[in-house]
């Protein structure tokens, strides 16, 4: 899964949204309206937003700011969004997928199509680069102060498939099925999370060695993570910083 890699591109994330919490919460935002839509408002009985509130609260979202939608969301007057995967090929054939939450599909799949044209790449069509990724559960805990022998042994027992210690970070892997009940059991046990989402891991990575693609790739991926529209960017690109 190469660990390394993907905590880099964890923490990447992370310092963005620390940054930038106003667009977390719109983005957050359409995943509660979606959640509460589809399973009702009570997090006790619907899995999906219980998971979306944890990441908000990760994200340091005020309570507050997620009982307003959360309430908002039962309200006819609320838009309406529809969750769009795209997927392609950045340069040098990196796999690229990006999942959308759109009030309006034709300018959605119109601004993804620029990013990858633009930037060295080219949209393709469902499923043309998802065979390649592994859906899976993906908590990280920070190591400091943690025996790892009990981390993992509590991990495994929770339900976890696998165990990732890293140089800063333990990385749990876990059934998309089983996530919840995973990080449900380590969080009533007093484990604090980096992170905690159902991710698309990549089943091998991509080293670009062309100054020209590695700009190309960062700016692509800048354009889509600040994109309105897009609620995750999944890559198999192994990005050397």
């Amino acid at each position: 899964m190469s660990g390394h890699s993907k905590w880099k591109n964890i923490a990447h994330k992370k310092e963005k949204t620390d940054g930038e919490r106003a667009k977390l919460f719109t983005k957050l935002s359409r995943e509660i309206i979606v959640a509460v839509r589809e399973g009702g408002s009570d997090p006790a009985s619907n899995g999906k937003l219980r998971e979306i509130i944890a990441k908000a609260r990760a994200g340091n979202v005020p309570s507050d700011n997620i009982n307003r939608v959360i309430t908002r969301a039962g309200s006819s007057s609320t838009e309406n969004y529809d969750p769009i995967t795209y997927e392609g090929y950045g340069p040098s054939g990196v796999a690229v997928i990006v999942e959308t939450m759109t009030d309006n599909r034709n300018r959605t799949a119109g601004e993804m199509r620029h990013y990858f044209d633009k930037y060295g790449g080219n949209m393709g069509a469902a499923g043309c680069v998802s065979w390649s990724f592994d859906r899976r559960g993906v908590i990280v805990i920070n190591r400091e102060g943690r025996d790892e022998d009990e981390v993992m042994m509590t991990a495994l027992d929770a339900g976890a498939l696998d165990f990732e210690p890293q140089d800063e970070v333990f990385e749990i892997i876990t059934d998309p099925d089983s996530f919840s009940s995973v990080r449900d059991t380590l969080e009533e046990l007093g484990y604090e999370f980096l992170s905690a989402e159902v991710e698309m891991i990549p089943q091998t990575w991509v080293k670009l060695t062309s100054d020209d693609d590695i700009k190309h790739m960062k700016k692509m991926l800048e354009m889509m993570e600040d994109n309105d529209d897009v609620q995750h960017v999944w890559h198999n690109w192994e990005d050397p910083e």
